[in-house]
């Protein structure tokens, strides 16, 4: 017989071989969390968007305690923070941004209410870290040490602890029995707080109580002068020290008329404060545009709408109660200003100057390998550490924007350092993932909402005490404004995906589990990619192919 013909299809190698008919998959969807841009532009170092998640569900308290993981001032920043992280919400580019400062406050406001209590700190260490400053960034500072099991002790040369949030901070912003009732909680994990106490010798202080790390973090409390021809019966005072004898519970003596000189948020607090301490007339005379001012816009907004009336391109030549002579400047080419030889009278009697403060760093001068910068900073690391070992410095002594939330900020972060200076380690170096640009992200799955505002006291009748300004919201108010957050590329567990699958590739995992793939099931072809609204799902090369 001859042979048997061929069979002109070999047997595929269904082990080994790819599927020879059907949908091939070159890619397959992974679920990622990317940076919400609320988080990214937060200085003390939020996670905004987990603890809104949190208050979108009405749980508060879980809301409060993730919150203060890194912020142990929720109350205080809800009214003195300017918000970066509204400013770089991606829902400001739909209708507008979610008022997160205002959550915030409704929670660091629920948790004094309620008594919340902070959770216990980490075992002991057996270290101990020394804080100059009992400011924001002292006190941030020392709360996230005693968290991590290190003993600290505060001490500031002030009668009560909280440096310019306490002294600078006018009440109307930022009510004291708010500010003590959060600097209480702090003192609860074992910071021992002392008051009075103005520190000269750092190396012996040091040495003497056995300290194994220190954190210099002293208020910018010396006020930047300038020499200005003054007349006997002129009245020039410097804005922090008039700030602090208010906040103190003196009564200055200031006159029917008031001129603030400078253009900061500073200047803004004293203008407003010679209101309410009866000034009739107050003014602000400063060398600049509005739009190059260093204050925030909102802080100009607020002191003009209580009637106190902005001099833009001026300079303050002679003070003669009550007259005061400035100088009318005019821009160059490059927007600098310029004096035109033309003057002015203003009428005075009292001359607040708010030109700038800076740090007193003068016990600083003798402590070894510690540098101190012409402009009157300490130069320190990126871990915030000097030139001396162990001794780190924060908040208005290094190069910063000086505001309570970036202070808070390098406490937390100088802290991280320290502790990892403690136990001999390093403060691993995380770049994180790729910020959510809403470009990336599907908003038509996003409808309209509009932002609900806090309620604020009538100008004419605000001037007349301290009483706060801006009130807060209620507690639905405070749900709302949280569930208008888009949760910008992390999954919020709407279903989409879940719903759109026509593989049923998608398992669900339960509340707060999120889902998985099924790669057995799931063909490659994007549907739930397509369709997820916050970018909390990437398409990948598949591996092999």
């Amino acid at each position: 017989m001859g042979a048997l013909p061929r069979d002109m299809t070999p047997v595929p190698d269904l082990l080994h071989d790819r599927a020879r008919s059907g949908p091939v998959r070159d890619r397959r969807p992974v679920y990622l969390d990317l940076l919400p841009p609320c988080n990214q532009a937060c200085p003390a170092g939020e996670e905004v968007q987990s603890w809104l998640a949190l208050a979108r569900t009405g749980d508060h308290e879980r809301a409060w305690r993730a919150l203060v993981a890194q912020n142990p001032f929720p109350a205080v920043h809800g009214r003195v923070c300017y918000h970066p992280c509204e400013t770089a919400c991606n829902r400001g580019r739909l209708d507008s941004e979610v008022s997160i400062h205002a959550v915030e406050r409704f929670l660091g406001d629920l948790a004094i209410e309620r008594g919340w209590a902070l959770d216990p700190p980490a075992a002991a260490s057996g270290r101990r870290v020394l804080v100059v400053g009992a400011g924001p960034s002292g006190l941030s500072a020392a709360y996230h040490l005693a968290r991590r099991g290190h003993r600290v002790e505060i001490r500031d040369s002030g009668p009560e602890p909280g440096g310019m949030m306490r002294y600078g901070i006018p009440a109307y912003r930022l009510p004291r029995e708010v500010l003590s009732a959060e600097i209480g909680r702090i003192a609860t994990l074992g910071v021992r707080i002392v008051t009075g106490h103005t520190v000269r010798d750092l190396a012996a202080e040091r040495r003497d109580g056995g300290f194994d790390a220190v954190f210099v973090a002293v208020g910018a409390h010396l006020s930047k002068r300038v020499d200005i021809p003054a007349g006997e019966a002129g009245r020039v005072v410097d804005a922090v020290s008039f700030l602090h004898h208010v906040a103190a519970g003196d009564r200055p003596v200031i006159g029917r008329r008031v001129a603030v000189y400078g253009g900061g948020n500073t200047a803004m607090d004293a203008a407003r404060t010679a209101r309410r301490l009866g000034a009739e007339e107050t003014l602000i005379v400063y060398r600049r545009t509005r739009g190059q001012m260093p204050a925030h816009e909102e802080e100009a907004g607020e002191a003009e709408r209580e009637g106190i009336r902005i001099n833009w391109l001026r300079t303050v030549q002679t003070f003669d109660s009550p007259t005061l002579t400035v100088e009318v400047m005019e821009l160059d080419d490059a927007g600098a200003p310029v004096p035109t030889g033309r003057t002015e009278t203003l009428a005075a009697d009292t001359l607040i100057l708010a030109l700038g403060q800076r740090a007193d760093t003068a016990f600083l001068h003798e402590v070894p390998g510690v540098e101190v910068a012409p402009d009157g900073t300490v130069v320190v690391t990126p871990s915030f550490m000097t030139g001396c070992p162990g001794v780190f410095a924060g908040g208005d002594m290094v190069p910063a924007e000086r505001t309570v939330t970036v202070g808070v900020g390098h406490g937390r972060q100088a802290a991280a350092h320290i502790d990892a200076y403690l136990r001999s380690s390093q403060v691993p170096d995380d770049p994180g993932p790729p910020v959510a640009t809403l470009d990336v992200m599907h908003p038509w799955f996003f409808g309209d909402a509009a932002q609900r505002a806090q309620p604020e006291r009538d100008p004419v009748r605000r001037v007349t005490d301290f009483g706060e300004v801006v009130g807060g919201l209620t507690g639905e108010q405070a749900t709302f404004e949280a569930d208008r957050c888009l949760s910008c590329g992390t999954c919020f567990e709407c279903d989409g995906c879940l719903a759109s699958c026509p593989e049923d590739a998608i398992v669900k995992l339960g509340p707060g589990r999120r889902y998985r793939f099924d790669y057995d099931r799931c063909t490659g072809c994007g549907t739930c990619f397509d369709q997820c609204p916050v970018h909390a799902i990437e398409l990948v090369p598949e591996v092999g192919r």
